[in-house]
């Protein structure tokens, strides 16, 4: 029986942004998911994503004791009582929540976004990215902040099936940012994985419908 030779396309991959924009980061995570759908379908349908329409139980529960501590703040007079957003949109190129950045889009390939905060404390710190760039966002190295980006991808599984990805990456500016934040991360890294999927989840259950499957 003859075995067939492996085949491989010399074409180079295109360089995702979340390569160009954090290519070296503390920790990572991805999450995948295959939707019955074609990719042009698929992407219509993640570019349309209302982040502030993704929920789980868990996901809420987790929410709900996040935002906690700037309950009690505001309650004893140390703040404002936070607002949950109503809506968070992914496309269009603009920051789909307050405290992050838009690092940019490829029609039906990747939807990139990035943030700076101290994310490790019970009330999240977010940096002031109104005025980045992309770019500053790359060089960014101010000690005692974190960087994520996020992204997301689809990559043609088959003519009428799409592989949709949503990577999330996370680097500190120096060592006491990366200890806190390992700590927090060792916590919080099951609900963001829920979250995470939870998000491909919407998108794959509005993809399909469209596509007739």
């Amino acid at each position: 029986m003859t075995t067939p030779t492996p085949t491989r396309s010399d074409a180079p991959m295109a360089e995702l942004l979340i390569d160009r924009y954090l290519p070296h980061y503390d920790v990572g995570l991805v999450e995948h998911t295959l939707a019955e759908a074609d990719l042009a379908t698929t992407w219509q349908a993640l570019y349309g994503l209302d982040l502030a329409q993704v929920h789980t139980p868990l996901m809420d529960a987790a929410m709900s004791v996040r935002v906690l501590p700037a309950r009690v703040a505001a309650r004893l007079g140390r703040g404002a009582q936070p607002e949950a957003p109503t809506r968070l949109p992914l496309g269009g190129g603009g920051p789909p929540m307050q405290g992050w950045l838009s690092l940019g889009e490829i029609a039906e390939r990747e939807i990139a976004l990035g943030a700076v905060g101290r994310f490790w404390r019970p009330d999240i710190q977010w940096y002031d990215v109104t005025a980045m760039t992309p770019d500053a966002f790359a060089s960014f190295s101010e000690s005692g902040w974190g960087r994520i980006a996020a992204n997301f991808t689809v990559l043609p599984y088959t003519p009428s099936r799409t592989l949709l990805t949503y990577e999330v990456r996370t680097a500190t500016a120096d060592p006491d940012a990366a200890r806190r934040f390992a700590r927090y991360w060792t916590v919080i890294r099951p609900f963001v994985g829920h979250i995470m999927r939870a998000a491909l989840a919407t998108v794959r259950a509005d993809a399909e419908p469209r596509a007739g499957r």
